[in-house]
């Protein structure tokens, strides 16, 4: 279970009512944040993970619901990061159920802001939305002090799995 918080201008062109308070999310990499953006003339909706600041790009215009086709976005990133597949497959597992909310953090709002930003600087007609989303996923970011969104995803998402791994390793050590 995740939420997708959406900014005023996606939310008026998905036609959805927000929940006003909506669950907590289940997933590592926390809320969503969506924003619609226009770039050279391409539709896009630049989501942000509110954990991590990890960004994904997806078109506008899909034959699915932009609920149904983050997920995908989300693992396609993830793999290029090269995330072990079980906990994409947990991450992605959390995010089967979607919950449509406003935007809450001003903080994810202003990097939202910068990414489209660079986003502009980086486009280039021939390259893919993974690949300008991995070079956005490179920048430092002020809220992680200075920490890069790649980076820290990554450690969200395999921490857990260690602190696991290891707490198994000592039991049956006996400890």
């Amino acid at each position: 279970m995740f939420t997708l918080r959406a900014t005023a201008k996606l939310l008026k062109r998905l036609k959805v009512k927000p929940e006003a308070a909506p669950p907590a999310s289940t997933t590592k990499l926390g809320d969503w944040y969506a924003n619609l953006l226009y770039i050279q003339r391409q539709q896009l909706v630049l989501c942000v993970s509110e954990a991590s600041l990890l960004p994904v790009i997806v078109r506008a215009a899909g034959k699915e619901p932009l609920a149904a086709r983050l997920p995908a976005a989300v693992g396609d990133m993830l793999a290029a990061l090269s995330v072990p597949a079980p906990i994409v497959d947990g991450e992605l597992a959390s995010m089967q159920q979607v919950t449509i909310a406003a935007t809450a953090s001003r903080t994810v709002l202003g990097s939202m802001n910068d990414f489209a930003w660079l986003l502009e600087g980086y486009w280039e007609p021939t390259a893919s939305l993974l690949e300008l989303a991995l070079k956005v996923a490179d920048a430092p970011c002020s809220p992680l002090k200075m920490g890069r969104p790649r980076e820290v995803a990554v450690e969200l998402l395999v921490r857990e799995q260690s602190a696991r791994h290891d707490g198994a390793v000592l039991r049956g050590l006996g400890r």
